[in-house]
């Protein structure tokens, strides 16, 4: 309603531009806050902890001379060999969208509320795991119609056309710096038990302490194979050989032909197998 100058108030009123603008934000959270939403994210957990013990498993058969490519491709090309093949594809690509778009929700929506200081770490950590998911999410469904990959491939043509670009090179090498920031989060989230906050639902308890020992050991691994991949972005740069960057994958080969290198390959599969655990707790139990 309008007031006119002499105090009657009329009948039609101009639209409130930012009233209105605020109340699809609000109701865009709303339905982001629904339970669909709640449990195809939920569902989205549990497939990303279904890869990370695959690639876990793949990495530890690596050790022992068998062959597979431990990343998500790879994962995903060992649940896609099986009569169920494609019902499991189509499965993974919704619960990997939902939880982008779960995520991508956190980036925006609820990062709104936020104090001033803390909503860019939100925008940027979140908004980077709607990315991936969504990305995990699209192998799926590539997978599913019949369009295969090599990720290792994938990401070497990748660094071989950013190189070829002006200022590829220094875009590559913080690409490789990101990506092993990333890993470092991880260790230290790891060694400081930072997911806890995540799963108060076992605190105390004796079952509280067998998942952290695996929120330890998967944090740590998956950080360690993170910094790992991000290395190889930089040095795919520093010796101009983008053949080098390989991925996750062509990282943990890698250390095959090093001293050591078998146990630590090991270790980080063993260390992925116990993040995918903890994962699957993660997604029953933990807080959305």
């Amino acid at each position: 309603m309008t007031q006119r100058a002499d105090g009657v108030r009329g009948g039609s009123a101009e639209p409130d531009a930012d009233g209105g603008l605020e109340g699809a934000v609000d109701a865009a959270e709303a339905a982001s806050n629904s339970r669909a939403l709640d449990v195809v994210a939920r569902w989205g957990f549990a497939v990303m902890a279904l890869l990370h013990i695959v690639i876990g498993a793949i990495a530890v058969a690596l050790v022992l001379g068998a062959p597979g490519q431990a990343e998500p491709t790879g994962a995903i090309e060992q649940l896609a060999d099986n009569p169920w093949g494609p019902a499991v594809m189509w499965s993974g690509f919704i619960g990997c969208a939902g939880l982008a778009l779960w995520q991508l929700s956190e980036a925006t929506l609820r990062a709104r509320h936020l104090p001033r200081g803390e909503r860019l770490g939100k925008l940027v950590s979140s908004g980077f795991l709607a990315v991936a998911y969504g990305s995990v999410g699209w192998t799926f469904a590539n997978f599913a119609i019949g369009v295969r990959s090599d990720s290792g491939d994938s990401t070497a043509a990748f660094s071989e056309d950013l190189m070829s670009r002006p200022l590829g090179g220094p875009l590559l090498i913080g690409l490789g710096l990101t990506v092993g920031g990333i890993g470092v989060y991880f260790v230290v989230k790891g060694l400081g038990k930072k997911f806890k906050e995540e799963l108060r639902h076992f605190e105390g308890t004796h079952r509280g302490h067998l998942i952290s020992g695996l929120g330890v050991a998967g944090h740590v691994a998956k950080g360690v194979a993170l910094i790992l991949t991000g290395l190889l972005f930089v040095m795919a740069e520093v010796t101009d050989d983008p053949a080098s960057s390989t991925g996750l994958d062509g990282s943990l080969k890698a250390l095959q032909h090093h001293p050591f290198g078998p146990f630590l390959l090991l270790a980080i599969g063993a260390g992925f197998i116990a993040y995918g655990l903890f994962a699957l707790v993660r997604a029953r139990f933990g807080r959305m």
